[in-house]
């Protein structure tokens, strides 16, 4: 497919969306602004209906089969996002619709799909194995498989995004875009490239599931063998093949960021820009949070994508632990004191001095590396950032104690 034909598909499907899908607000960010020195918009598609961008496809896809096709219904595989999406499609299509989604999904993801009109069936530990689940219903039963981004309709309803930002955001300069199998990477960068070509697209990945730097060395989509991140949304370990031949037309940057990075993002967005942003959602503020400017080379107004909110709450406290840790706001320790009354005392007193506020206090006089007269303390303090941390540590240590920090 030419660039103008898939433009001409882009542009239908922007049409066919319309009145359905949420024009997602952009929102500016200063203290992103500041750390990169551009401006800085967040693209809110965490806001848009089912909390993701994949109705947008998913709708296309659905509202362009024939009848005997949505007779017949469709089927999907997806671990929340994707599942959220092709419900509700279909539902509001009046359409039938099925969903394999993993035994150990997230509940309110499960809940949701089934409140928006799926059939839910719960298979296997991950989506390749719902994703065989579903071809084999779609072959038993003859519905449609909705793919969550290996099909033309997907990525021209993805693109939307980008048209989105055009006119949002006419001087937009970089473009940062959560990357998981490409369907959304494949239409943001085909839309810049037609209509914007010197705007930069980069594509985010995390770090332990970034299956396209190797796929685009050698040209071809490139299984990962393993995958382990909290960004379920992004964690897919085959890029589409639809999606593949238009990001190697486009020539997107890709870089990945690591789970601290991850989690850091995720607190900012809530903290900063009252966002609740799932982990694969925040990748483009983390990619802006700890990408060196070189590996960037930013231009101009930024936009990062927000490509999701939908995290369960349980994640959601775990990963706010995370980044807080990772921001230097927590402080876990353990400390060897003498085991004598006032020791405990004495700690408590030096560590007041410093300012830190002290959450936990645990003890043992059982490790076996504890002389008969000492006890080990494990402290969890709350600090004011990486320096303050710092502070903690060396008055501790210049106290004269022998603090170990717990990762």
């Amino acid at each position: 497919m030419t660039p103008m034909e898939l433009m001409a598909r882009i542009e239908a499907a922007a049409t066919l969306l319309e009145p359905v899908i949420r024009r997602t607000p952009v929102v500016g960010s200063r203290v992103l602004s500041e750390r990169v020195g551009h401006p800085v918009w967040l693209k809110c598609e965490n806001l848009q209906r089912t909390g993701s961008f994949k109705p947008r496809g998913a709708y296309n896809r659905i509202a362009n089969l024939a009848p005997a096709e949505r007779a017949r219904g469709v089927v999907a595989a997806s671990a929340g996002n994707h599942a959220q999406g092709v419900a509700w499609s279909a539902t509001s299509l009046g359409i039938d619709s099925t969903v394999f989604m993993p035994v150990g999904a997230a509940l309110p993801k499960l809940v949701a799909t089934r409140a928006y009109g799926a059939t839910v069936y719960q298979v296997g530990d991950t989506v390749d194995q719902c994703l065989s689940a579903a071809k084999e219903f779609a072959e038993r039963t003859g519905a449609t498989l909705v793919h969550p981004f290996d099909h033309l309709d997907i990525v021209a309803g993805q693109a939307t995004v980008g048209l989105e930002i055009l006119d949002q955001l006419p001087d937009v300069g970089t473009v940062l875009v959560p990357t998981g199998g490409g369907g959304l990477l494949a239409g943001v960068a085909a839309v810049l490239q037609r209509l914007r070509p010197e705007v930069r697209v980069i594509g985010v990945q995390a770090a332990e599931a970034a299956a396209w730097p190797a796929s685009l060395a050698a040209g071809k989509p490139i299984a990962l063998e393993q995958m382990s991140t909290m960004a379920d949304g992004i964690a897919v370990g085959l890029p589409g093949e639809v999606p593949f031949e238009h990001v190697v037309k486009c020539a997107p940057t890709i870089v990945t960021v690591d789970e601290d990075a991850l989690s850091r993002a995720l607190l900012l967005c809530m903290e900063r820009a009252k966002l609740i942003v799932e982990p694969a959602g925040a990748a483009g503020v983390a990619a802006l949070m700890s990408c060196a400017a070189e590996e960037l080379a930013l231009d101009g107004p930024v936009c990062a994508i927000l490509s999701g909110g939908n995290i369960d709450p349980l994640l959601l406290t775990r990963v706010i632990g995370h980044g807080l840790s990772a921001a230097g706001r927590y402080l876990a320790a353990r400390i060897t004191i003498s085991d004598r009354p006032g020791s405990l005392s004495r700690l408590l007193s030096e560590l007041s001095r410093t300012g830190a506020s002290v959450l936990d206090v645990a003890h043992s006089r059982t490790f076996p590396w504890l002389a008969i007269d000492e006890v080990e303390v494990l402290l969890t303090l709350e600090t004011r950032g990486p320096a303050h941390r710092e502070e903690v540590l060396t008055a501790l240590a210049d106290a004269g104690y022998l603090v170990r920090v717990q990762d």
